[in-house]
């Protein structure tokens, strides 16, 4: 029963408030909880071969933009705590004998919560939100605790694992924390508590601590669960402290991000709490990073490729076979990308291999966490599907902000035998992802580009959506370059004519935006709002000529368009 937690317990009692509960502490006051950054760029495509597919794909990646990404990169800062008494149970870890809510292991105990407690008859997302108000309204009036004296250097340093068998778990909740040591006077020895067998360890666990903390590895010690601690030091990430004071620490956060999505009673506090740490890193994952990337400046690895594909090894990991792989990779080579398998590298080859990266394309699965070693200039391209844009797309972000770099996902189809059923997540877990023909072409049609070279391209229809999305991950530039080279074809559609004029917009380009935007009217006469806009940017050009012509236009082919701006934008009346 030692590993076993009471989930049926009040919630009061179950779950442990910083703040008022006893048994942590930090070992220093922080200099800071959160504080913006620079970020990466993310965007998400559906290359379905289905329209059905396709059409739910696109939304519901517009919807996860619309609603999570909130436009603004946060950093967090990590900490260390002492911990007294301590109880690491399963892939959980209790402190004072109530549940520690830190980082990715604190969602899931409150989700573990969530499920022992849906039967019970309660409304729990009432009683959750109820508990979380309770403890900011106590928590306004209360400092956090900061330990009297720093601990014994022999007090062990102790690490939560999800698991020893999956690398993003490892690496990104519990590897990371190796990096907190350099903070703290401990000595004593580290400890890794894991829940499954030990036999399921893989070996990447033990070579990742020994190639990238040499100084303390035969400090490093791995136990299973359950274990106990009359007194510990552990990591604890200080944006887990959200729910527990939203209105305190974090009231200024909702004003530096994208209006709406963090406001009072849009979401839940829980929510808002996986919201931002998907659009954030912990100081402890950007000193990983750091670190990783100082322990390979300098070395020699032999040639590595800048262009490479990232295939499975499927005795390291789950079998997940790509339909359509083979002819991907055999475009992919034509312009001198590379085939590799991470896990037949050391993890300092891989480091290395990312941290010299110019493009990346590899298939949805954990080797994209080694994201985070990559350049800014880099652009990473994970293929997945609707199931993985659903459940796992930004669980990434994270990796892509804290290098800067490019990731952009292409949904494709599932490779089952009824593509067109969606997958159950509990049951069927991660499918495999199957690129059909089209699917190859518009990935190559955007690695091409990228690369700097120009595709032919003769229709119209798919002009556009490659020029949108080199557009939204590249630069404007980029994106005419395309257009420019298939001038014929824009001149033509006003589609492709307007999406010129926002290239030149978005360049601070008034006169040659102007142009494309009577290029776009001549080409499709029905629009009224392409009139509006000309009227605004010739006024910017002080072309008033210009004006009054899209001005009399208005008024003879949209005249109840004409009387609604004109009432609201009265200097247009009077321009001569």
């Amino acid at each position: 029963m030692r590993n076993k937690v009471d989930m049926s317990l009040p919630i009061d009692e179950l779950f442990l408030d910083p703040w008022q509960d006893g048994g942590f502490a930090l070992l220093s006051a922080p200099q800071f909880y959160w504080r913006t950054k620079d970020g990466g760029v993310i965007e998400g495509f559906s290359v379905s071969a289905y329209p059905e597919i396709e059409a739910k794909t696109t939304a519901v990646v517009d919807a996860i933009q619309r609603h999570r990404n909130l436009s603004t990169t946060i950093e967090y800062e990590s900490v260390p705590v002492l911990i007294q008494p301590a109880s690491f149970r399963k892939s959980m870890v209790m402190v004072n004998r109530r549940l520690f809510l830190s980082g990715a292991a604190g969602t899931r105990a409150i989700n573990t919560w969530r499920r022992a407690n849906e039967d019970a008859g309660n409304d729990i997302e009432t009683e959750l939100a109820a508990y979380f108000e309770r403890c900011q309204q106590e928590n306004a009036k209360t400092e956090l605790p900061v330990v009297d004296r720093m601990p014994d250097p022999e007090t062990p340093f102790v690490i939560e694992c999800r698991n020893t068998f999956n690398y993003f778990h490892f690496v990104t909740e519990s590897l990371c924390q190796l990096a907190l040591l350099e903070r703290t006077n401990l000595t004593g020895e580290i400890f890794f508590h894991f829940p499954n067998r030990e036999d399921k360890t893989r070996p990447f666990v033990e070579d990742f601590v020994k190639e990238l903390f040499p100084e303390i590895f035969s400090r490093v010690r791995f136990e299973r669960v359950p274990k106990e601690y009359d007194q510990a030091v552990t990591a604890y990430d200080l944006l887990s402290l959200y729910p527990f004071a939203s209105e305190t620490l974090y009231a200024d956060l909702r004003q530096q991000v994208k209006p709406g999505i963090l406001d009072k009673g849009v979401n839940s506090d829980i929510a808002n709490w996986r919201i931002v740490s998907g659009n954030g890193y912990s100081t402890v994952l950007s000193a990983l990073r750091d670190r990783a990337l100082r322990l390979v400046e300098g070395r020699d690895f032999g040639p590595l490729p800048k262009r490479f594909f990232v295939g499975r090894d499927d005795r390291h990991s789950r079998a997940r076979p790509m339909a359509g792989q083979d002819r991907l990779f055999e475009h992919l080579a034509l312009f001198g990308f590379e085939h590799v398998v991470f896990e037949n590298l050391s993890p300092l080859e891989q480091i290395a291999l990312m941290a010299q990266a110019e493009i990346v394309v590899m298939p949805h699965g954990a080797g994209l966490t080694n994201m985070m070693f990559a350049p800014p200039s880099a652009c990473v391209i994970e293929l997945g599907t609707l199931q993985t844009a659903q459940h796992r797309w930004d669980d990434f972000w994270p990796l892509a902000h804290l290098a800067r770099c490019r990731f952009v996902s292409f949904f494709a189809d599932f490779n089952t035998d009824t593509p067109l059923q969606e997958p159950d997540f509990q049951t069927d877990g991660i499918v495999p992802v199957a690129l059909s023909d089209s699917a190859v072409a518009q990935i190559m049609a955007f690695v091409v580009s990228i690369m700097g070279h120009i595709p032919e391209i003769s229709a119209p229809d798919i002009l556009l959506r490659l020029v949108e999305r080199i557009a939204a991950v590249e630069s404007p530039d980029a994106a005419l370059a395309l257009l420019d080279a298939h001038d014929a074809l824009v001149v033509a559609d006003a589609d492709l004519s307007l999406l010129r004029a926002d290239c030149h917009k978005a360049l601070d380009q008034p006169k040659s935006e102007l142009v494309a935007l009577d290029q776009s009217f001549k080409a499709d006469r029905s629009r009224w709002q392409t009139l509006i806009r000309i009227i605004w940017c010739a006024n910017r050009c002080d072309r008033p000529q210009v004006i009054r012509w899209a001005r009399s236009q208005l008024e003879r082919e949209f005249p109840d368009r004409y009387a609604a701006f004109v009432g609201n934008h009265d200097w247009v009346r009077y321009v001569v």
